[in-house]
């Protein structure tokens, strides 16, 4: 079967997904929320529940894993079994199943890999969120027997698939046949008009922003991130830009921290925005990144830099697609270089130079920032919208149902 074919669903058992979950300030947990919203609209008859780390929350949520422990992945299979469902989706990031032994030893997600053991009696779709183009040692093994052990393994981006031809190669190793391209989701259903910008500066306090332009720094403030980068020349882009157009622009760095391990970098970053602030010319403004206040101050932007150094692909930037917000952001970067380059609703740097040249040229030319967003539009509801998306994800777990039950097996054709 083929990511092309529609399968359909004759029973309603339940999916479950198996991922972090919020109150946790974790990205994959905010996506696999919003991930979850769609897929209920999907069949809002078919149940749903989650399968969690201890610290998560909610109606239909199961908090039972326990990293802490060697063998987490038990009661989660137990679980699964009880529950009896349809597909199981697992939501996969290295960090969130990192088991860590009393010598510091990392047992390298081996816990993750006897997890889909465990499932094997179950249709299993696995979305992880780091597949690399160059990728280590490590992560090759783990991608391998990942999809070995899966039914369906979805990746983000076309070129982390057609990339595993040249990584596997070196080893010898058969390119997988069942994976499948499934972007990052973005919601269709949270765009402003301009004319109701000022309420939204009003609505989160930003009341003295009225009648200015702004640039967002938004999103989680991580060392990876590097909002000195552009807090560091905003001053004299400032000046040049105001000198060309005449406008009031501000820098606004809008986020909060997720891991504690970034606290020098967050402070650091939070510093030069509010050293900016005190000259007029910036604004602070901390908020946790999820719902919908993170949709409202994107909103606020007239557009958005997103100077990242190490991204596959980004929920800041599923976000700004959302809301069709023109951009720059880093090249060459895995997922956010390929969506830039697909979209075709932001515009790129490789070096500072280059990022001046980028912001002043989005900031001086309103025709190229209508442009870039409706490019965004476009890709948006034909390609990224999560009502699509949710829909990618049945095909995937039709696909799996139909392997494991009936012994269809899954041959998705290569990119090239």
């Amino acid at each position: 079967m083929t990511d092309e074919g529609d399968r359909p669903v004759t029973d309603k058992k339940p999916i479950v997904m198996i991922s972090s979950w919020p109150p946790r300030k974790c990205g994959i947990g905010i996506f696999a929320e919003e991930a979850m919203e769609f897929i209920r609209k999907v069949e809002p008859d078919r149940p749903t529940y989650v399968i969690a780390h201890t610290d998560g929350r909610g109606e239909g949520v199961f908090p039972i894993m326990d990293t802490s422990r060697a063998d987490w992945h038990r009661p989660v299979v137990d679980k699964v079994r009880e529950l009896a469902p349809y597909a199981v989706h697992l939501q996969h990031e290295y960090g969130l199943y990192n088991y860590v032994d009393q010598e510091g030893e990392s047992d390298e997600n081996e816990g993750f890999i006897s997890l889909l053991e465990g499932l094997r009696d179950f249709p299993t779709v696995v979305e992880p969120h780091t597949v690399h183009g160059r990728m280590k040692d490590h992560e090759e093994e783990f991608i391998r027997q990942v999809a070995q052990v899966c039914n369906v393994l979805l990746f983000k981006c076309h070129y982390q698939k057609w990339r595993l031809d040249w990584t596997f190669s070196r080893h010898g190793w058969q390119r997988p046949r069942n994976i499948m391209i499934v972007p990052h989701g973005a919601r269709p259903d949270r765009r402003y008009a301009i004319d109701q910008v000022h309420q939204l500066k009003e609505e989160l306090g930003l009341r003295q922003l009225k009648g200015k332009h702004i640039i967002g720094l938004v999103g989680w403030i991580q060392a990876n991130k590097r909002w000195d980068i552009m807090t560091d020349m905003w001053d004299d882009l400032y000046q040049e830009i105001s000198r060309r157009t005449g406008q009031d622009w501000v820098l606004l760095g809008a986020g909060d921290i997720r891991d504690p391990n970034d606290r020098p970098d967050f402070e650091r970053y939070v510093d030069g925005v509010k050293l900016l602030e005190e000259k007029g010319i910036g604004r602070f403004f901390r908020f946790t990144p999820r719902g919908d206040v993170y949709y409202k101050v994107m909103g606020v932007c007239d557009f958005v830099v997103l100077p990242s150094i190490d991204e596959t692909q980004s929920g800041t930037l599923a976000r700004i697609i959302a809301l069709n917000k023109p951009y720059v952001t880093t090249a060459p970067l895995e997922g956010l270089t390929a969506q830039t380059l697909e979209s075709g609703g932001g515009l790129l740097f490789t070096n500072r130079q280059m990022l001046r040249e980028q912001v002043i040229r989005l900031a001086t030319d309103e025709g190229l920032r209508w442009e870039l967003g409706h490019n965004l539009y476009r890709y948006l509801t034909e390609v990224v919208s999560w009502d699509l998306i949710a829909r990618k994800y049945y095909k995937a777990y039709a696909a799996a149902d139909a392997e494991v039950h009936e012994g269809v097996r899954i041959e998705i054709p290569p990119e090239f």
